[in-house]
């Protein structure tokens, strides 16, 4: 047995009936061998990966529209992983990373229940190096901005994996960190637009963020 409680559910993911499997609840938690623990994540904060947030089903829908081509992408803080299922299907070079040590195995499986091919993960903490991560075309991330040391770590992280002229795409559910991510932004030389969100995809529950789209280059 893992250790913890799981369920398996059907969203719109990027507009397509997508299987989910996901953690039960908030209260999950299984880090027997502690390595979520010596990544500095805590008890409290061990489950949020494997939940599905509103932000990353706004993600995963504005995915279906962003002009892909060649570009490699790479999803930040990824969890469940959403946009890049999105990225995957539309045959995308997509990249999924996170720092939880689930994060992978539970990728993987969604892939599999939704009979998809294998979707490229990797390992991605925003405070140490990365070095097999390289660097990409487009990086994009949902509630990733809910730490206050988060603006400076992941901009700092995403100027390292970013390509010279590079698409940033954030979902922020208006939290207070985000005048001060994009500030970090703008002194790595990214413009910024910003777009309100306030219905979920499909348009029937209400929702209060933003869309950020930064651009370099």
């Amino acid at each position: 047995m893992p250790g913890y409680s799981t369920k398996t559910q059907t969203f719109a993911v990027g507009g397509v009936d997508t299987i989910v499997r996901s953690l039960l609840d908030r209260q999950q938690f299984a880090d027997p061998g502690g390595e979520a623990e010596r990544l500095g994540i805590s008890s409290a904060a061990w489950p949020l990966f494997g939940l599905v947030w509103p932000s990353s089903l706004v993600l995963a829908d504005r995915m279906r529209h962003v002009p892909l081509g060649s570009r490699t992408v790479l999803e930040v803080g990824c969890g469940l992983a959403l946009a890049s299922v999105v990225v995957h299907r539309r045959e995308g070079r997509i990249t999924a990373s996170d720092c939880h040590p689930l994060a992978g195995p539970f990728l993987a499986e969604n892939v599999r229940l939704n009979g998809l091919a294998p979707l490229t993960y990797q390992q991605g903490d925003w405070v140490t190096e990365n070095p097999l991560l390289g660097r990409f075309d487009l990086i994009v991330g949902s509630d990733v901005l809910y730490d206050r040391a988060q603006p400076a770590t992941l901009s700092a992280f995403i100027d390292r994996h970013a390509n010279a002229a590079a698409e940033v795409i954030v979902v922020d559910p208006d939290r207070g960190n985000r005048p001060a991510f994009t500030r970090h932004m703008q002194a790595l030389g990214f413009g910024c637009v910003e777009a309100r969100v306030t219905v979920l995809p499909g348009g029937d529950v209400p929702y209060r963020g933003r869309l950020l789209t930064y651009r370099r280059g």
